[in-house]
């Protein structure tokens, strides 16, 4: 599939405080990349800690190519560093999880307005008085699949269920091509993993200045400038591999 619109999902994973920290280093890694390749990175939901971290963030990229260069990062992401909170200096690791699903149009999933629950509430943050007055946030919960998705970062209660249903539906989407392929529950593992230390597709350690992707086989070093966004040389690798096959 060609798609140049994404849904990323960015979820914690083991590591406490340390994956939280890490999930909000990996969307500032992807929207400092999405920037170098001129696409825009829009915030639709996100579940915040106080530690400048994310439990959850859910966002859309879109521009030309998304989908083909970023539909290698579903998986699970693994560091290794001392966490900032970490007194004695040891090395702790922590994880993270990735999904990357294709936008399609409403034509192409078919959703019964009667199977969803849509509540309002209002959006918290910055924003001004219209965002934190207006009930503008919207929830979504499909009832047959028990998906909840959600949007408040745009300012308009419109807008906001525009934007969660394009995730509903990239989700649903998902569902019926893995319906179509075998178990959704296996493909869903697969893509995403459990989040366990033990599931990864990619490790960043900081201690050595490494970047291993393990489904490449390939080292990558200058961890720092790949974690502003320089992840050309990971993107050019996958598009090689994929050339040679």
């Amino acid at each position: 599939m060609t798609t140049n619109k994404i849904i990323l999902e960015i979820r914690a994973g083991a590591g406490g405080d340390e994956a939280a920290i890490f999930a909000g280093d990996l969307a500032r890694m992807y929207q400092r990349y999405a920037a170098t390749r001129g696409w825009t990175f829009t915030v639709l939901d996100k579940n915040e800690t106080a530690i400048n971290g994310y439990k959850s963030l859910t966002a859309e990229m879109k521009g030309e190519g998304t989908y083909d260069a970023m539909k290698h990062e579903s998986g699970v992401h693994r560091v290794q560093r001392v966490p900032a909170t970490e007194k004695s200096g040891r090395v702790h690791t922590s994880t993270a999880s990735v999904a990357v699903l294709p936008v399609v149009e409403a034509q192409e999933v078919n959703i019964n307005q009667g199977d969803l629950e849509v509540t309002f509430s209002r959006a918290g943050g910055p924003g001004g008085q219209n965002v934190n007055k207006v009930e503008t946030a919207v929830r979504i919960l499909h009832k047959p699949t028990g998906i909840v998705v959600g949007s408040r970062e745009e300012r308009s209660q419109y807008a906001n269920r525009e934007k969660a249903m394009d995730v509903l539906r990239a989700k649903l989407y998902e569902i019926e091509q893995q319906k179509a392929t075998g178990n959704v529950g296996d493909l869903r593992r697969e893509q995403i993993g459990t989040a366990d230390r033990s599931e990864k597709i990619r490790t960043y350690n900081f201690p050595d200045d490494r970047v291993t992707d393990h489904r490449l086989g390939k080292k990558f070093h200058n961890i720092e400038k790949i974690m502003e966004g320089g992840l050309d040389p990971i993107m050019k690798a996958f598009s090689v591999t994929q050339k040679s096959l």
